[in-house]
């Protein structure tokens, strides 16, 4: 499957909201089956985003183990720690951002993995277990599976020489204005000025932070829109120049429209990761274990990389990808860019009202 059929499919998933409501297809039970299972000591419980894994490895898996998998999907981190945090069902194996596995990790919330039993983990790519360990020190509580970075999609056909945009501060040129899309994300929309003046993405200073909301209020009127999903349509349909975006969408964007390019401006941005980890609801560990494990199977791994088309950490795939898969560095950045780039980190509860204050006073603005 390529990525505009990947486009295409999730967009009719979206307009159906199917992965908000219903389980994935077949292997895949409703609440009240996932919580009627608890005790079967053949059972897998999951949690993952929606439309976010080949079914035909969950498929692959019970062939192999005899294990029945019971798999759930959510939209975003705070949906998943909502219904996680009701203790209406005993989840074994949970996959979601960075951010969110620190801050459980940190509320005792979630079980040790051992890694030392499985037969795939040396498949992982040493670069991004050491990213992991900026929210995961130690690599005990998480296991990664897919990447991704925050950067600027832009229209070669409406910008100034038709070259790549080397700093954040494109974004506050008035000869973009209505022109610009903005992601309509707390963290992600303050990264942009955060790192533009050289500070961290994970800043707690607040003067650094008020400097950046003076920015934000200052561009505002620039802005044609904060968006997410839809940032993707309006880039495809040319009605932007410049849209801060996540590199599986810019990848996506630029396989329908060639006019398209992403970059990481030289002032660094956000590498995400999104995990594996067991939390404390889990009645199956070993279960949980041996699915992380399968997981990282070179050909299970593929199977996921060719379904979802983001940045995959398992080496045993990428070495197996064409030479300009490989290059592509939408999908793999450059060790030059990687080296830019930071892990949004937990920043503790004070910091969290801190920063939905800003946000509030920036969209009220």
């Amino acid at each position: 499957m390529n990525k505009l059929q990947l486009y295409k499919r999730k967009s009719i998933l979206l307009l159906l909201g199917t992965a908000a409501l219903l389980p994935a297809l077949s292997g895949c039970g409703s609440s009240a089956e996932a919580a009627s299972s608890s005790a079967d000591d053949n059972t897998l419980i999951v949690f993952n985003y929606g439309d976010y894994i080949e079914q035909e490895t969950i498929d692959l898996f019970e062939e192999e183990t005899g294990i029945t998998v019971k798999y759930e999907q959510y939209v975003t981190p705070e949906d998943m720690y909502t219904k996680y945090s009701s203790g209406s069902i005993d989840y074994d194996l949970i996959c979601t951002s960075d951010y969110m596995v620190e801050k459980m990790i940190q509320a005792g919330e979630t079980l040790p993995i051992d890694t030392s039993s499985m037969e795939y983990y040396d498949n992982l790519d040493p670069v991004y277990l050491e990213f992991s360990e900026a929210f995961d020190p130690g690599n005990q509580y998480a296991v990664p599976y897919f990447f991704g970075t925050v950067g600027i999609c832009y229209n070669t056909a409406m910008i100034e020489d038709e070259s790549a945009p080397e700093s954040w501060s494109v974004l506050w040129e008035e000869q973009y204005r209505s022109s610009i899309v903005m992601e309509n994300s707390m963290r992600d929309a303050f990264l942009v000025p955060l790192k533009w003046k050289g500070h961290s993405l994970n800043s707690t200073d607040k003067t650094e932070l008020q400097e950046a909301l003076d920015l934000l209020k200052d561009q505002k009127e620039l802005v044609m829109a904060y968006l997410v999903d839809e940032t993707r349509d309006m880039m495809i349909a040319g009605d932007a120049a410049l849209a801060v975006i996540y590199s599986g969408d810019a990848s996506v964007a630029m396989e329908e429209n060639e006019d398209l390019d992403y970059t990481i401006p030289s002032e660094g941005s956000n590498l995400w990761i999104d995990c594996w980890f067991i939390p404390d609801s889990c009645r199956h560990k070993e279960n949980a274990e041996k699915f992380i494990d399968f997981m990282n199977r070179p050909d299970i791994a593929m199977m996921n990389f060719d379904y979802v088309w983001y940045g995959t950490p398992n080496l045993a795939v990428k070495e197996e990808l064409d030479e300009e898969t490989q290059e592509d560095p939408t999908v793999f950045p450059p060790e030059e860019v990687l080296e830019n780039l930071e892990v949004y980190n937990y920043l503790g509860a004070e910091m969290d009202t801190y920063y939905n204050q800003m946000w509030k006073e920036l969209k009220s603005y």
